[in-house]
C-alpha cells in the first residue's frame, strides 16, 4: 500500500459532485491533524505553487501530497526549507507518480534530496546525509510522471556509500538524460559505481563530474563503462586530479569503441603531451564530431597528480605583494563591521579585485570559508 493510500479521504455521499482540490486539503490536515496553509488555498489554480518557508513538516507535507494528487493546474512545486524529511519525502513522491501536472519541483538539500533523487531514480536504498543546497528537478509532462530528465545534485556531499548508492538507483534508471554531480567528492570508489551503471544505462546524454576527485586510476574504472555505452554525448571531468594518463585513457575509449556517442569531453586544467595531441587527431578522423577541452600542450606522464594552487595562499601572496594585510581585505568587503561577510558579497569582491582566482578557486575557497552553509563568511 502506498504512502497515500492509507490515508483515502471519506467520500460525500450525499453529493457527486466532484470535490474540489481546497476541500480535499482542508479534509486531509484534518484527518492528519495539522494547520492548513492559507496561502495554498489562496494560490489554487495558479500554474507556480510557493510554499518555501511554511514549516510544514511530514505531515503537512503529507495533507499537501493528498490534495495534489488530482490537481492538474500547478507546473511549478516550490517546497524549500519545510523540515519535509524523509517522510514528508514519501509522500511527495507518491503525489509525483499520479500527478503528471507538475514538471518542476524544488526542495532543500539535507537528508530529504538524496531520499527523493533515489527514490525517484527507481532505488528505495537510503543514501547519507547532504549538504544543504537547493536541488532543480525537471520531468517531461508526459501520461504519467515516473522519472526526471534532468537532475542538478551538485555542491552535496555525495560521496563513498553515498555516491554507490545513487549509482545503483541510476542503473536501472531509464529517463534521466542530464545528470550534475558535479563538486561533490564521488572519488575513484564512486568512479567504478559510475563506471557500472553507464554499462546498463542507455539514456543518459549529459554528465557533469568536475572536481569530484576522481584519479587516473577512477578515470580507467569509468572508461570500462564507457566502452558499453553508446548514448552519452557529453562527459565533464574538469578540476580532478588528471594527468596525461587519464587523458590518453578517455581518448582512447572513444576511438576503440565504434558506437562512442561522445561529442565533448571537457578536461581543461589538464596539461597534456605531444602523444595526446596525435591520438586525438587520430580519433577525430573516425568521430569528427569530438571536442576534447584540455588546459595545452606541456604536460608529461607522471604518478603525482598535478597539484591545484591553494587559494587562501594566492590570496596572501597577493596582499603581501602589495604589503597589505588579510584584515583589511576583509574589512573592506565588511561595510558593517560585523565580521562576517554575506557570501554573495564575498564572491563579487573577489571577482572583482585583481587577485588571480579563478571561477572554480573562488568556489573552493567559499566551500572551505563557510563549511556549514551559512550563507555568511566569518572571519572572525
Amino acid at each position: 500500500m502506498s504512502a497515500l493510500a492509507s490515508c483515502s479521504l471519506p467520500e460525500k455521499e450525499e453529493s457527486n459532485k466532484e470535490t474540489s482540490t481546497a476541500e480535499v486539503y482542508l479534509q486531509a490536515c484534518k484527518l492528519v491533524g495539522v494547520v492548513p496553509v492559507s496561502y495554498f488555498i489562496r494560490n489554487l489554480g495558479a500554474p507556480t505553487m510557493s510554499l518555501s518557508h511554511h514549516g510544514l513538516g511530514p505531515l503537512g507535507g503529507k495533507a499537501l501530497a493528498i490534495a495534489l494528487v488530482s490537481d492538474m493546474h500547478i507546473n511549478t512545486l516550490e517546497l524549500a526549507d519545510n523540515y519535509l524529511l524523509a517522510e514528508g519525502a514519501k509522500y511527495i513522491v507518491e503525489m509525483l507518480r499520479a500527478n503528471f501536472s507538475i514538471q518542476y519541483l524544488v526542495c532543500i538539500g539535507h537528508i530529504l534530496m538524496p531520499f527523493l533523487a533515489l527514490f525517484y531514480l527507481g532505488s528505495v536504498i537510503t543514501c547519507q546525509a547532504v549538504g544543504r543546497r537547493y536541488i532543480f528537478f525537471s520531468s517531461t509532462s508526459t501520461a504519467n510522471n515516473e522519472g526526471l530528465e534532468a537532475l542538478d545534485l551538485s555542491w552535496n556531499h555525495l560521496r563513498m556509500k553515498g555516491a554507490v548508492a545513487f549509482c545503483a538507483g541510476l542503473k536501472v534508471n531509464m529517463t534521466l538524460k542530464h545528470l550534475d554531480l558535479s563538486w561533490n567528492g564521488f572519488g575513484n570508489e564512486g568512479a567504478l559505481a559510475l563506471g557500472e551503471a553507464l554499462k546498463f544505462n542507455n539514456t543518459l546524454v549529459h554528465l557533469d563530474l568536475c572536481n569530484n576527485r576522481i584519479t587516473n586510476e577512477g578515470v580507467g574504472m569509468l572508461c570500462r563503462g564507457l566502452e558499453a555505452n553508446d548514448t552519452l554525448r557529453v562527459l565533464l571531468l574538469a578540476y580532478n586530479s588528471l594527468t596525461v594518463e587519464g587523458a590518453l585513457a578517455l581518448v582512447n575509449v572513444v576511438k576503440n569503441t565504434p558506437k562512442s556517442a561522445l561529442e565533448e569531453i571537457n578536461i581543461c586544467n589538464v596539461l597534456v603531451n605531444e602523444n595526446f595531441v596525435q591520438l586525438l587527431e587520430l580519433t577525430c578522423q573516425e568521430h569528427p564530431s569530438l571536442e576534447v577541452q584540455y588546459g595545452g600542450v606541456g604536460g608529461f606522464i607522471a604518478k603525482k597528480p598535478l597539484k591545484r594552487p591553494d587559494p587562501m595562499k594566492v590570496i596572501q601572496d597577493y596582499l603581501d605583494q602589495r604589503k597589505l594585510r588579510l584584515w583589511d581585505f576583509f574589512r573592506n568587503i565588511d561595510k558593517d563591521g560585523t565580521m562576517r561577510v554575506p557570501v554573495a558579497d564575498f564572491r563579487k569582491a573577489v571577482q572583482q579585485s585583481s587577485i588571480p582566482l579563478d571561477r572554480y578557486l573562488i568556489e573552493e575557497l567559499i566551500q572551505r570559508l563557510d563549511r556549514d552553509r551559512t550563507g555568511m563568511v566569518d572571519y572572525r
